[in-house]
């Protein structure tokens, strides 16, 4: 029992890590508030699940990351380019989204990995869409080992990429614009195209996970997106309160590890028959203990410190 609860919360978590850390990017690194979140993971499953259907299971996945991207472009484009707040060019990318997606599911709200076929008799069957992970399990055998070892690697992947990017002179550039942009721009660096590449990388590694989750699922919805923004910010709060991160490759690993620990706890809740309605009302509340517990350490600390101090001046 335990080991398959164990097992199914590092499925999911390695699913949803991508998205966690395209949070990370967005939030820790550049500190920019990124609403698109919730309309690119969903922009990722929907370009995904379309081409898959056409009968490119491997080619979908990179083409729901480019969609990820160009969502995090129009973001970035309406941030730099024509000024407008970072919240607000969120709102307008992710309003915008919803219509564009509606349209990539062909005019409804979900589309199921299949296609229409003719049986021996003549008459039209529904046959499931060949993903990765059908691929993964013709080659392994099991289907279990197969889709978590898949999962396990493209996150592996994902993380190891970012990590090597965040090395380099562009992503130090990206890194620095985060941390401060007016001396970037005194730098001679072009910060307006550090954040736009950061806003993408973000987004494209948020639509990585809800491609993935498409073709884990085989299926793909338009409400899929409600609430990933909190539960993003759940894993990279998690990871870093466990972690105590120093460096950006620590900050990157505690965010794969917190999304992990989240579907842990979520999977603990699930056991004592937690209502399925109130997982966004937990993850609200993890994310809210989060922020809290450290400035009430510190307040305490501060506590500690005058009454110290009072104590030895009274003798």
């Amino acid at each position: 029992m335990y080991l398959d609860l164990l097992l199914s919360a590092l499925g999911q978590g390695v699913i949803y890590a991508p998205m966690a850390l395209g949070v990370f990017v967005a939030f820790r690194i550049l500190n920019t508030p990124d609403l698109t979140i919730d309309g690119s993971f969903v922009f990722g499953m929907t370009v995904c699940a379309a081409v898959t259907v056409a009968g490119h299971p491997i080619p979908a996945i990179f083409a729901g990351v480019l969609a990820g991207s160009a969502a995090g472009l129009m973001t970035g484009a309406l941030q730099t380019v024509f000024g407008v707040n970072p919240i607000l060019s969120g709102i307008l990318t992710l309003t915008g989204l919803y219509t564009v997606n509606y349209m990539v599911l062909g005019g409804q709200s979900n589309l199921y990995l299949q296609s229409w076929e003719p049986n021996a008799a003549g008459a039209l069957v529904p046959v499931g869409s060949q993903t990765i992970y059908k691929m993964m399990a013709t080659v392994m055998g099991k289907s279990q080992s197969a889709a978590l070892l898949l999962s396990l690697l493209i996150t592996f992947l994902a993380a190891a990429i970012l990590i090597v990017f965040f090395k380099t002179r562009p992503g130090m550039a990206v890194r620095a614009t985060g941390d401060n942009e007016e001396m970037v721009r005194s730098s001679s660096i072009n910060a307006d195209a550090a954040r736009i590449g950061g806003i993408m990388i973000a987004n494209a590694l948020v639509a990585l996970s809800g491609a993935i989750l498409c073709q884990q699922q085989r299926y793909a919805d338009l409400g899929s997106g409600s609430g990933m923004l909190v539960v993003g910010l759940a894993s990279v709060i998690i990871g870093q309160a466990l972690f105590r991160q120093s460096s950006v490759t620590l900050g990157i690993i505690s965010a794969v590890a917190g999304s992990i620990i989240y579907r842990l706890i979520l999977q603990v809740a699930y056991q004592i028959d937690m209502p399925s309605h109130m997982v966004k009302l937990l993850s609200a509340l993890i994310v809210t203990i989060a922020l809290i517990l450290p400035q009430a350490k510190d307040k305490l600390a501060i506590m500690r410190l005058r009454h110290g101090g009072e104590r030895s001046q009274s003798r």
